[in-house]
């Protein structure tokens, strides 16, 4: 069976339309896997095995029939916490929220149990979604599969630590600061952050809570490239009222090999060091790439500045986050915010003038913003992709002291503020654009590395044929040594 957990979703699929496995059977191995290293791990925090065994068996007779859902009916799957599953809690890992128990599925689980998959689990996420670390309260700490020590990234951290290991062939994340594409790069595994609002996230929040904050979306993980075409095809597609007026119709990619690509590379940047092994992993695979590829440049870039990408994202989140203070708090950052120097361009000054932000001053920001997502349409005239890092650094040892923005993590021999790789996270998320992370094999430390591959907006599918094109050429998910 241990081949088996590890082949990708659209495999397993092929195998049980084929009757070569039962839905049942392949369930019970990825139980198995569960019941074997989860204790270790903690990726997996709710389960529903009756109601999952139940699906199975429905998936069976269908599939028994000749008449699959889709091309993952009856394949084991699992899904953030955070997405509401009836009759499960939905807590965002806060303590106040333990009796949050679901009425009803978020758009996310309904579509992809709609195309019968079989649904047992859900798992792990940091305190409100909030860490590049996946630990809270309720539910625990979830370790990184291959050192234990180490964080699988957050806040989709045990989605993606349930796929590396084989416990899950399919995981739906959220994505407002890489929280679907860190965990993917921590942990070897592919995921996709979709264009803004191309999936639907209801379902997906606390109590009293309807709307989709700005930059925030869903998005599929699993453990191959073609995976995430298949799942971003199911999960695609606006909620009510939406859905009654418009449908989606994704452009398919004109590309077929990677001599039909434009590509862009950028290592590094002056908001942020990048840690040398990050770097070299995808500096050789741009090296490669240059023989392969129609054209490839590894100076080209959107027409704005790094620092000024980084502040206006930085605002933009930060002032999503303010919904979240209390009257006591705001009132503190508003006063806070008036004693700064114009001249301090402190991550905590930016934060905290983001928190006390008037409406009119927002507006003014997401005008800017909005002149930056032209100026990257433009760029996208001229290159397809453009490639860069996840993080700053491969996964590292899990630190909960303090605040976050306070906390640091060695680069290049140095200690560099966990907070500076939200550069990364920024690049592409704050401007509504679609990143498909894709592993590049191990560091020198032994840790995964994963690209990001960025492009235009609403051709999530150019981003995810590259990277199905790199996983054909240059190899893709590698299990961790022990599961």
């Amino acid at each position: 069976m241990t081949d088996l957990i590890f082949k990708s979703a659209t495999d397993l699929g092929q195998m049980l339309k084929a009757r070569k496995i039962s839905a049942r059977e392949l369930l019970q191995a990825c139980l198995d896997q569960f019941a074997k290293h989860n204790e270790a791990l903690n990726a997996i925090v709710v389960t529903d095995i009756p109601q999952a065994m139940k699906a199975a068996a429905a998936a069976d007779k269908r599939l028994d029939a000749g008449e699959p859902l889709s091309p993952i009916d009856g394949v084991p799957m699992t899904a953030k916490e955070s997405f509401n599953w009836t009759g499960t809690p939905t807590t965002f890992g806060d303590p106040a929220f333990a009796d949050n128990i679901a009425t009803s599925d978020s758009d996310a689980i309904k579509r992809l149990t709609g195309a019968g998959a079989v649904l047992y689990g859900k798992t792990n996420v940091p305190l409100d979604l909030s860490d590049w670390q996946s630990s809270n309260a309720v539910y625990g700490t979830t370790n990184n599969p291959w050192k234990l020590s180490r964080t699988p990234g957050g806040s989709s951290g045990g989605a993606a630590a349930a796929l590396a290991t084989g416990m899950s062939a399919i995981e739906v994340g959220s994505d407002i600061g890489a929280s679907i594409r860190n965990p993917a790069h921590y942990c070897g595994v592919y995921g996709h952050k979709p264009t803004y609002q191309l999936v639907s996230y209801k379902g997906h929040g606390l109590p009293g809570s309807v709307s989709t904050a700005d930059i925030t979306v869903a998005g599929p993980l699993a453990r191959s490239a073609k995976d995430l075409s298949v799942l971003l095809g199911i999960l695609a597609g606006p909620p009510e009222p939406e859905a009654r007026a418009y449908k989606v119709s994704l452009p398919k990619p004109e590309q077929k090999s990677l001599k039909d690509f434009r590509v862009a590379v950028k290592l590094t940047s002056p908001v942020t060091d990048v840690d040398h092994q990050v770097q070299d992993k995808i500096a050789k695979l741009a090296a490669t790439l240059e023989k392969r590829v129609a054209r490839l440049s590894m100076t080209a870039a959107p027409d704005f500045s790094d620092e000024e990408n980084y502040q206006i994202f930085i605002t933009l989140l930060r002032s999503t986050a303010s919904k979240k203070l209390s009257d006591v708090q705001y009132f503190d950052a508003v006063a806070r915010a008036k004693q700064l120097s114009n001249s301090d361009r402190s991550y905590v000054a930016m934060m905290t003038r983001a928190f006390a932000l008037s409406h009119r001053d927002w507006l003014r920001v997401h005008d800017r913003r909005n002149q930056m997502r032209l100026a990257w349409d433009a760029f996208f005239e001229d290159w397809d992709v453009m490639l860069c890092p996840v993080a700053a650094s491969t996964a590292f040892v899990q630190n909960y002291k303090g605040e976050r923005h306070e906390r640091l993590i060695p680069v290049n021999g140095k200690q560099q503020s966990v907070i500076d790789q939200r550069f990364w996270a920024g690049y592409s998320g704050g401007y509504y654009l679609p990143s498909t992370v894709a592993p590049l094999g191990l560091a020198e430390d032994g840790l995964p590395v994963g690209v990001q591959i960025i492009t235009r907006e609403y051709d999530d599918l150019k981003a995810i044929r590259f990277a199905e094109l790199l996983e054909k050429d240059f190899g893709g998910f590698i299990a961790p040594p022990g599961y």
